[in-house]
Order: C-alpha cells, then sequence, then structure tokens
C-alpha cells in the first residue's frame, strides 16, 4: 500500500514558517513529506531535517526527497529534536514544524491495527515497536484503562468500557479492532450511540495516544525544542483534538509572555522578559476549498510563534 497523504494546511504552514533560502528547518513529523517537500522546494543552500518514527513514513520521505540534496532524513520521535540537532552538528535553526495528525495511510492501512472502520489485529504502533494496543488493552487494569479514556478523550463511559474489556478478556484475548468496537457500543447506551460520530471513535483515540505517548512527546518537545531555534526563528504546530491544542495554546502563551508580578508592585522583582511573539494570534484553521477536498481537515489547527532576536 502506498503512503498516500494530504497534507493539511500546506499553504499556510509555508507562510508561517516564513522560509528563507539559506534556512535551516526541522519537520518532526514528515509522514508522507507532503510538508518537507515543500520546505524544500524553498531551499538553496538552506538545510532541512525530516523526521519521523514510522519506518514506512521515513521510507516514502527518503524516496520523495531524494532530488533534494540539502535534505535529511532520521528516523526517531520529535521529542529527540535537539539531540538529533546535535548529532548532526546543527546548533540552531530558522523553523521547526510538526503536524500532530495520524496520516491517511496508517489510518487505512488496515494492517497497522488504527481504525474502527477495519478488521484487525489491534496495534497502532507509530513505530511499529514497543508496547501495542493489544498489550494495553489485554493487560492494564481497570483504573488504568478508565484513566487513559478519560484522560485522553474525555471518554463519558470510560469506567463502563474498561470494566467490560476486562470481562471480556477474562474468557479470551480481546484481539481485533472489531471485538473491541463491540465491546465499546456495548458499554455506551443507546441513545449516546447516536450522537457524535463512531461510538468507538473516543476510545480509539486515546488508546492510540497512550501507545505512542503522544501526549509526553509533545510536553517533552514543547519544553526543549524552542531553545534550538535562531532569533528569529518559529515554531509551527498542527493539533487535531483539543487535549494537543490546549498544550501548544499554553506553552506557546507562557513563551511570550512578560513580567508576572502583581500589577500593584511598583518594580519588576520576577524578572521575567518574552522569549516569543505570536505569529498566530488565532488558530488558523483550514479554508472552504480545503474543507471540501480533504474532510480530516476540519478539525486542524495551526499554532506559530516567533523566537525573540
Amino acid at each position: 500500500m502506498e503512503f498516500a497523504h494530504v497534507s493539511v494546511l500546506l499553504s499556510e504552514c509555508m507562510d508561517v514558517l516564513n522560509i528563507r533560502p539559506d534556512g535551516v528547518y526541522v519537520d518532526g513529523t514528515a509522514g508522507g513529506a507532503g510538508h518537507s517537500r515543500e520546505i524544500a522546494k524553498r531551499l538553496t543552500s538552506g538545510r532541512l531535517i525530516a523526521i519521523d518514527k514510522d519506518p514506512d513514513a521515513v521510507k516514502t520521505a527518503k524516496e520523495r526527497l531524494a532530488p533534494y540534496s540539502q535534505s535529511t532524513v532520521v528516523q526517531s520521535d520529535f521529542y529527540r529534536i535537539p539531540e538529533i540537532l546535535e548529532e548532526l552538528g546543527i546548533p540552531g535553526v530558522d523553523g521547526i514544524l510538526l503536524d500532530l495528525g495520524v496520516s491517511s495511510y496508517q489510518f487505512d492501512n488496515p494492517e497497522r491495527g488504527f481504525s474502527y472502520n477495519y478488521d484487525a489485529k489491534l496495534d497502532m504502533r507509530m513505530s511499529q515497536s514497543g508496547l501495542s494496543a493489544y498489550d494495553i488493552v489485554n493487560t492494564y487494569a481497570v483504573p488504568d484503562l478508565e484513566r487513559i479514556l478519560r484522560e485522553f478523550s474525555e471518554e463519558k463511559f470510560a469506567y463502563k468500557i474498561a470494566r467490560n474489556i476486562e470481562r471480556a478478556r477474562q474468557q479470551a484475548p480481546v484481539e481485533t479492532t472489531f471485538q473491541l468496537v463491540e465491546i465499546i457500543k456495548q458499554s455506551i447506551p443507546a441513545a449516546a450511540r447516536r450522537e457524535g460520530g463512531h461510538p468507538a471513535k473516543r476510545a480509539f483515540q486515546a488508546l492510540r495516544i497512550a501507545v505512542n505517548g503522544e501526549l509526553d512527546s509533545l510536553s517533552r518537545c514543547l519544553d526543549t525544542a524552542f531553545d534550538c531555534l535562531n532569533p528569529g526563528g518559529r515554531f509551527a504546530i498542527i493539533t487535531f483534538q483539543s487535549l494537543e491544542d490546549r498544550m501548544v495554546k499554553q506553552k506557546f502563551k507562557a513563551l511570550c509572555t512578560g513580567c508576572t508580578c502583581p500589577p500593584d508592585f511598583p518594580v519588576c522583582i520576577c524578572g521575567k522578559t518574552p522569549r516569543a511573539k505570536l505569529v498566530t494570534r488565532k488558530p488558523v484553521e483550514a479554508g472552504k476549498e480545503e474543507l471540501e477536498k480533504n474532510n480530516r481537515s476540519h478539525s486542524a489547527r495551526l499554532r506559530a510563534v516567533e523566537k525573540i532576536k
């Protein structure tokens, strides 16, 4: 199956990154190399570091970026951006991009076990190694399953789903996506199943986030990657769900915040100064034309900041 993926907010990303032909840029989630290729096209003496932890994505990115000698593809998690740049001898970059969406290839390839629309072995590993959804579903205790479902997707029926998973696996392991979907459906009242799309959507999202440590990777990246930017460099992130967007919004706000002393203090004693300025006052969303062409762009939100010189 070809690694097909339509890059969301493509032109908007290029605009907010403000790419210079001689600049150095990181695409921390290369995927099918859509954003990476657009960055590479704009470079002359500059350089692009394209990162992805999915070996299928890395293989595709190497093929699609082969015409651009200024590109380097690395298989890794984006939270390791500082270490990767150090290993490559790059002291600073002029832009970092993260697209936190799951690729169409990952969703639409039944063998990867990401989707509730295909019957396949539970998996959901972007890196194709380590802990899988099968492991979590079949070994985690009810309180841990409930926490994952509640914290990572705000699933209202988290406890009932977790309890019914435990009951099912006492008889036999829950091995496939459709087995899990049936458990979820039986755990949600009929009235609730008729609202808000597929009843398994939230639970599958929560399991995927847990399997891949997505929020942990984002948190670690937000804490360290900004320091890799040169003065004037930009950090742009596309989110697709509220937990991610809230984390990005709060971190960017903190980077742009100066003095936090109470208003009645005659002089500043905290010594804090803004480290960045907002490039996007409000999140950039897909336009009408993109929404019509790519349904998965509906929940995309692009935020960006610029490191103050």
